[in-house]
């Protein structure tokens, strides 16, 4: 694990009570960021990512990629002990994070209103589904849902095409995110005011914010942009069975490039062509004349000459073959994290760099439980304390 000097949120005590992916994505970023991160979870079972898509020997991937950089303990809030234990850790706690159906920590007594009066400098930090309240409020919150109720599965390349979510939790990830930016922006304001406050972000709005300029154009002037359905704009399979995809965009002459590039006749002179506008209302005749020629090309080839004339292009490749790309390995995106059971396993690295606090892999994902002790023991529990609490159930 890499060591380095003091890191911009040193000092900062977070719990953390998240779990699958919107939560911990936040709270790796703080992790990350030198915060110390006490993941709470609870026993026996803990994170529901620890057993998804386990390997043989127990490891879970999925656990392991967003839950570095924290300390484990374990504490039953249903078990009155339990919520004492809460109790002694909460003082010297910066931020609570949670991302549990709106309802469940307030029945355990943690909610925001619950602890505000109590802790005023603690900063209480959500995530959810659709939000903390609202018709939603009771809804099952995922990924997935929240791509299809956010309006973004309809938007296709072609018009006839079903709806496909994109298979990767990009509301999680984009949610989580937010909710760390919103931590650290709470976290500023309360060096200036001394108050903590509830900090929230969702997975619907997280889908809604990145589709700001479809959404602003559409409610304003009516415009629907869809931008890979764009006339110059797509993707497009290769002599060699391998696919590219080019953006004809930001460029004074795009069709007159696109048309050089591919040593095709000047398509701009054609009447179909010759404007925007006619472009759109021909795309598909636009778009299979581009789909003959490039099934000419190799991939290579095809790349070659579109970059020839300074065209937006790349290959479309699989993540095996993106996770070895020689600008990813330069940016530090793919790390070796150390694991008393997985050995030293390959993950995504940091994508924010600092160039005087860069963030640090300071710690591996840790067990469950792994440091219930040493956690409560710095709460000034005892040996015998920690004995009963175990006995009991409450950790």
């Amino acid at each position: 694990m890499t060591e380095g000097g003091p890191l911009p949120l040193d000092g900062v005590r977070v719990l953390d009570f998240t779990q699958i992916t919107l939560g911990p994505v936040a709270t790796q970023m703080l992790g990350d960021f030198g915060a110390d991160v006490i993941k709470i979870e609870r026993p026996q079972q803990g994170d529901y990512t620890r057993s998804t898509l386990a390997q043989s020997n127990g490891i879970s991937y999925v656990f392991l990629a967003s839950n570095r950089n924290k300390r484990a303990i374990t504490i039953d809030l249903r078990n009155p002990a339990g919520r004492m234990v809460l109790e002694r850790l909460l003082p010297d706690a910066d931020v609570l994070v949670h991302n549990f159906r709106p309802g469940t920590m307030e029945r355990l007594g943690c909610g925001y209103e619950q602890l505000r009066g109590r802790y005023p400098r603690l900063i209480y930090a959500v995530g959810s589904g659709y939000g903390p309240s609202g018709p939603y409020v009771k809804k099952g919150g995922q990924d997935i849902l929240a791509q299809a109720l956010g309006g973004a599965l309809l938007r296709r390349a072609e018009a006839d095409a079903p709806p496909e979510p994109f298979s990767t939790a990009i509301c999680d990830c984009a949610a989580g995110m937010l909710l760390g930016q919103g931590i650290c922006m709470a976290l500023l304001a309360r060096q200036k005011t001394g108050h903590g406050q509830l900090v929230t972000a969702s997975l619907l709005d997280a889908m809604l914010y990145m589709q700001q300029q479809e959404a602003t154009a559409l409610m304003n002037a009516g415009q629907v942009i869809n931008w890979i359905a764009m006339p110059l704009n797509g993707t497009f399979r290769t002599l060699d069975g391998q696919w590219i995809v080019m953006i004809g965009a930001f460029k004074q002459d795009p069709l007159g490039d696109i048309c050089r590039a591919l040593d095709l006749a000047p398509l701009g002179e054609d009447p179909r062509f010759a404007t925007e506008a006619a472009q759109f209302a021909h795309r598909d005749e636009l778009q299979a004349i581009f789909r003959g020629r490039f099934a000419d090309l190799t991939q290579a080839e095809a790349l070659a000459r579109l970059e020839g004339q300074d065209l937006l292009c790349a290959p479309v490749r699989s993540l095996d073959q993106a996770v070895a790309d020689p600008q990813v390995r330069h940016n530090e995106m793919v790390v070796e994290v150390p694991h008393p059971i997985a050995g030293r396993f390959r993950t995504i690295g940091i994508p924010i760099k600092l160039s005087e606090t860069p963030g640090q892999l300071r710690l591996p994902p840790p067990e469950l439980g792994e440091h219930t002790d040493d956690v409560l023991a710095e709460a000034e529990y005892s040996r015998e304390e920690i004995q009963r609490l175990r006995a009991e159930g409450a950790v």
